[in-house]
């Protein structure tokens, strides 16, 4: 019975953690838009404090999805794809974002984002170029 009891505690501990599954790229789908993700450059993930998965093929599908629900903001880790390393995961309210011609995204915002604001100039240092940070992007999407 202690064992039963032991191994509750473990699967209950183990099915809370924030910790965000990874992205299974042409198999998993976006839950704002239903569409596959396979661009391992642009995906977005938010896992709830109570360890729910929400998975994006973009970033702006996280933000227009999270648009009337502060508390997921408040209480989640929000990730996203930092571009300079495709398929590694970067906080998004720390990131730096950039909308810009050069690189589309999925959905069609060009929105681009990366783990720093220096990453982000580096690889786009163009004219063209808008830089944000979290509130910035998400007030201008919503």
């Amino acid at each position: 019975m202690k064992r039963f009891g032991l191994l509750i505690v473990i699967s209950i501990t183990i099915g809370c953690s924030k910790a965000p599954e990874p992205i299974k790229y042409g198999t998993d789908m976006c839950h704002f838009c239903k569409m596959t993700i396979v661009t391992k450059t642009h995906a977005a993930q938010l896992v709830t404090d109570k360890g729910k998965q929400y998975k994006f093929d973009a970033i702006e599908c996280m933000i227009r999805f999270l648009n009337d629900k502060q508390e997921l903001i408040a209480n989640s880790n929000l990730l996203i794809t930092d571009y300079s390393s495709p398929g590694s995961m970067t906080n998004a309210k720390s990131a730096a974002y950039v909308i810009c011609d050069e690189i589309t995204s999925p959905m069609g915002a060009n929105l681009t984002g990366f783990s720093s604001l220096e990453q982000a100039k580096t690889k786009l240092d163009t004219s063209t170029a808008e830089y944000y940070n979290w509130d910035g992007i998400f007030e201008k999407l919503n």
